[in-house]
């Protein structure tokens, strides 16, 4: 009964902090507007509970030696699952603007359907070629770290353009707020349970399923609106590799020190060399659009 509770305890502590979290996010977005909040929104939030969780340790000690491939590999799985979601949220700006107003009645459903849809038929796909190709630990380390590079690429390309980021006149529900945060629990705690059932790519793909930004637009959008949540999709894109940076980091810190500092240390690294340049590229980008703006305005007006 006691071992049982303990690994109760085990999965519901990080699950819990992950609603929690979860919870938070929606607010910085709804708070801060698209470009800060979404950037804050998206750096390493539950994937710290997730990794802890994955590693079969604990925050005050070391994770288990046996653990090690296996955790490693989960967390190699995570920036693909990143690059995923980037992809994901770019089609939250691409499925409405090609839909049009001739859909607006049903545009969020339909917009969620078609952006969770695609998600679920690359992740399915991903799994697949992972079972038939049987990829060594040191060829899926290397994919983890080509996704990441190529999240950069998607990110930076999804920001080429500025678009409005207002933010939010009207607060998230509380009742929407409660159901985001338990079903990020219960990704987070789901992850963890594949992982101890010996499937640990899947449980690096779960640990990222994209409950924490569905819930930010589909909870946005109906409090404030489709541009507050559709403005923050270039922002959350970049901003979200700090998660990737951060499970690159754990796969290798975590096996050789204790956990407590190997997260500090891969927190603050994948915020300093991650979220504080997006946020930095993010606002000159921003400072650039408004002075051509301003710049074409002006010269309209001397004609």
């Amino acid at each position: 009964m006691d071992q049982f509770l303990a690994s109760l305890s085990d999965i519901a502590l990080p699950a819990a902090f992950a609603g929690i979290v979860a919870v938070l996010a929606t607010v910085a977005v709804e708070r801060l507007g698209g470009t800060l909040g979404g950037v804050l929104s998206s750096i390493p939030t539950t994937i710290v509970p997730a990794a802890i969780g994955l590693s079969g340790g604990s925050l005050g000690g070391s994770m288990a030696a046996a653990d090690v491939d296996d955790f490693r590999r989960a967390m190699a799985f995570v920036p693909i699952g990143i690059l995923l979601n980037a992809g994901y949220l770019v089609l939250w700006r691409v499925i409405p603007a090609r839909l049009g107003p001739r859909h607006r009645t049903h545009l969020l459903a339909a917009t969620t359907i078609g952006a969770l849809g695609a998600w679920i038929v690359a992740a399915a796909a991903i799994m697949t070629l992972h079972e038939l190709a049987q990829p060594s630990l040191a060829h899926a380390l290397a994919a983890g770290i080509l996704a990441f590079l190529a999240g950069i690429t998607l990110g930076v390309a999804a920001n080429r353009t500025a678009h409005p980021a207002p933010k939010g006149t009207r607060r998230v529900g509380a009742g929407v707020l409660v159901l985001r945060g338990v079903a990020a629990a219960g990704v987070i705690g789901g992850a963890i349970l594949l992982k101890r059932s010996g499937l640990p790519v899947a449980s690096g793909i779960a640990a990222v399923f994209p409950v924490i930004f569905t819930t930010i637009m589909i909870a946005t959008w109906l409090a404030q609106g489709a541009q507050v949540p559709t403005g923050s999709v270039g922002p959350m894109a970049l901003g979200t590799l700090s998660v990737s940076a951060f499970a690159l980091l754990a796969a290798w810190l975590f096996p050789i020190m204790p956990i407590a500092p190997a997260t500090a240390i891969a927190w603050t690294l994948s915020i300093a060399f991650v979220s504080i340049p997006a946020y930095l590229f993010l606002r000159a980008r921003r400072a650039a659009h408004r002075a051509a703006s301003q710049g074409t305005n002006q010269g309209a007006r001397t004609a």
